[in-house]
């Protein structure tokens, strides 16, 4: 398969170079339309009970989604602001689409007790098409906001998912904008030269692409993440970046023993090929965890993620080679000395590794688990307008609020639905639970209780209450809905689907590992050593982001937990990514060992002729994760830290350290496999080699 793409490639470039043309193209024109659809509602969980109430509310209740609106920085009372209040209150009213502008006047709770801010809440009539509901919420908007105060700000239900998806627009752009040129500027000091270090930056594009068009085509059968659109982006340009690393190198020492280039280029995609597709592999694989969630966000995040990581395999296979092909003459081959110099530290690394191999398991291990113990306090919760950048409209409203009005102003209620034929005296006992219930009846006999929570939307008083009412109900039709009631149906979805989850993914890995080593052993290996680095990853965003430690400098504060789309990603990326770095590395002690039968100086080899392409692979994705850091987004923070310590501390300490100390204990016996799983590799196993490696050229030396 791989000679294949590498002929295909070679032998049609400017026709395989064109079509990837064709795909930029479509990618940034067709693809960033994603940027308008992107949604808030992450926590949804189809079949959950939560969601179920929601839907029969949706059905039921006449009244749509409603926007807000603070203004403050002047005495609310002064005559001029509440003759400008009232106009545009009776103004909004009569836009087309708006079912009712309370009077923040005659209305209690609308005015702060400090007299210096007011709201004004608008609903919207329900079952209103979209372009009705965007024009209604723009129009509503920009009314308001002609109110001549200090602070206007107005946000919430539809308008808030605009605000975000204009928001990551442009954080997606000054990240690449940050990214890219620091990313050419470290290829310039990989490689010494301009044209090698472009090459990467194409295939990168061609990841951003990928990230973009994958996403828009997911939006049309799913609810896409505001999120999504920085996490897929970040991952496919520093995967692309990696993938273009380690062929790029691969083909300039490939050049040292060939003038020609179609041959190098070939001999390069059978070798290097191999691991990028492997890794490739693993990576997607790891995605499919989030599969087995039926969370609509999660699955749509593992497959848009896999899809953009395939793209990126694609395109370092039959792009790059096909750039390489036609421009890869220009470009010098790695010299044979320089090699050798640059090998000598992770070889030395290796051979002490292997040599203290007890001292180094006895050290690393137990700091790492050190690092990973605030997991077992780990919490996680929806978050709300605080995990906000300050400076998007969404994060000033919710500043405004905190404010000036009492805690739990704006906050989400709980929201009871008792369909017809609930007992009377039910809804008397949930009604109990709070002084601040309140009941409305809908037409058809169903009644809404909504109660209020002290604290946050998903602090502990908001979800006990919800396990309240779920306890007292007993038999009768009665639901629970609202933020809260979702956060509960979200933790329950996980915890017991991660099980499953994990099981998908170790043997996926397991499967793939054996399939390119032939061994038991290295994957069972592969897998403990990359949990302990996932798991110190983890552990110091639960204490900087949920404890609070260093958050600051970040940008952040103590949050008290963790976004819930924290933890699932970072456990599923990170884990693919770990892969990568274990497959260069594997690579090279395969081939170290067929050649030599040492295992023990395969080891060291491997981490000699590995070590440079894994320490530069894992700065840049560091440089990417860094400069999709730069947007302020709380849940983008805390993926984007855990993914840079994980292959960090992967890339170094796992793999530099634990891994030649780990092989070294278990010497020969690391590559061995049972009789009838050594058979079914010999015979299933992808075994494409490079033909045998002719001599040195003279222009090498």
């Amino acid at each position: 398969m791989l000679s294949t793409l590498a002929r295909a490639s070679t032998r049609r470039p400017l026709t395989v170079i064109l079509l990837w043309v064709l795909f930029l193209l479509l990618g940034f024109g067709l693809g960033t339309g994603v940027f308008a659809r992107l949604s808030d509602n992450v926590p949804e969980v189809p079949g959950t009970e939560s969601e179920r109430a929601a839907q029969y509310l949706d059905d039921a209740d006449p009244t749509g989604d409603s926007i807000t609106a603070v203004v403050e920085g002047v005495t609310v009372s002064d005559p001029a602001l509440r003759t400008q209040v009232e106009r545009a209150v009776a103004d909004v009213r009569n836009i087309a689409g708006v079912a009712a502008v309370p009077d923040p006047y005659a209305t209690r709770g609308l005015v702060a007790a400090d007299g210096r801010a007011l709201l004004v809440s608008v609903t919207l009539q329900g079952g209103l098409d979209d372009d009705v509901e965007e024009r209604a919420v723009d129009d509503a908007a920009a009314r308001i906001k002609q109110i001549d105060a200090p602070e206007v700000h107005v946000s919430g239900g539809p308008l808030l998912g605009t605000q975000l998806g204009e928001r990551a627009q442009e954080d997606v752009k000054n990240a690449e904008l940050i990214s890219l040129p620091v990313v050419l500027a470290l290829l310039l000091v990989i490689f010494g030269g301009l044209r090698a270090a472009a090459l990467p930056l194409l295939v990168a594009v061609s990841g951003i692409a990928g990230a973009f068009l994958a996403l828009f085509v997911f939006s049309s059968v799913t609810d896409i993440s505001v999120y999504a659109i920085q996490v897929t982006t970040m991952l496919g340009l520093g995967l692309a970046v990696d993938y273009a690393l380690l062929l790029l190198v691969r083909f300039r020492e490939e050049r040292r023993y060939t003038e020609d280039v179609v041959e190098a280029v070939q001999r390069t995609v059978a070798q290097a090929g191999r691991t990028i597709l492997f890794s490739g592999l693993t990576v997607a694989v790891s995605l499919t965890g989030l599969l087995v969630f039926p969370s609509v966000f999660l699955r749509s995040m593992g497959l848009a993620v896999a899809a953009v990581v395939l793209i990126d395999m694609l395109a370092a296979l039959t792009l790059l080679p096909a750039l390489l092909t036609r421009f890869g003459g220009r470009i010098a081959p790695s010299k044979t000395g320089s090699e050798g110099e640059e090998g000598r530290l992770f070889a030395r690394l290796a051979r002490c590794a292997a040599r203290r191999r007890i001292a180094v398991v006895a050290v690393v291990v137990p700091v790492l688990l050190v690092l990973a113990l605030p997991i077992t306090g780990m919490k996680i919760n929806i978050g709300g307008a605080e995990q906000l950048p300050s400076s998007t409209e969404a994060r000033q409203l919710y500043d405004s609020v905190d404010a000036h009005f009492p805690p739990g102003t704006g906050v989400s209620p709980v929201t009871v639905v008792l369909k017809p034929g609930a007992d009377a005296a039910t809804a008397d006992r949930i009604r109990a639970l709070s002084p601040t219930a309140e009941s409305r009846d809908l037409p058809g006999g169903t009644t809404v209780v909504e109660i209020q929570p002290s604290g946050s939307v998903d602090g502990r008083a908001a979800t006990d209450l919800v396990k309240q009412v779920r306890d007292l109900r007993g038999d009768e039709p009665v639901e629970v809905t609202g933020n809260a009631a979702r956060l509960v149906d979200f933790r329950d979805m996980l915890s017991d689907r991660a099980p499953w989850a994990a099981v998908t993914v170790l043997a996926g890995i397991f499967a793939l590992l054996f399939a390119f080593t032939g061994s038991v052993l290295i994957p069972l290996r592969t897998i403990a050593t990359t949990l302990l680095s996932l798991g110190a990853a983890l552990g110091v965003v639960v204490w900087v982001f949920q404890d609070g430690h260093l958050a600051g400098l970040l940008g952040s504060q103590e949050l008290g937990a963790l976004s819930l789309t924290a933890p699932p990603l970072i456990i599923a990326i990170a884990f693919g990514l770990a892969m990568d770095y274990e497959l260069f590395i594997l690579a090279r002690m395969r081939e170290a060992r067929r050649r030599s039968g040492d295992d023990r100086e395969a080891v060291v080899t491997g981490l000699r002729r590995s070590g440079r392409v894994v320490t530069c692979a894992a700065l840049l994705l560091a440089v990417v994760f860094g400069a999709f850091m730069t947007g302020g987004f709380s849940p983008i923070l805390q993926i984007g830290l855990g993914l840079t310590l994980a292959v960090l501390i992967d890339a170094t300490v796992v793999r530099m350290l634990l891994v030649p100390a780990t092989m070294a204990l278990l010497g020969r016996r690391a590559w061995w496999a049972p009789g009838p799983l050594r058979r079914a590799h010999d015979r299933f196993g992808l075994h494409e080699e490079a033909p045998p490696q002719p001599q040195l050229t003279s222009t090498s030396h």
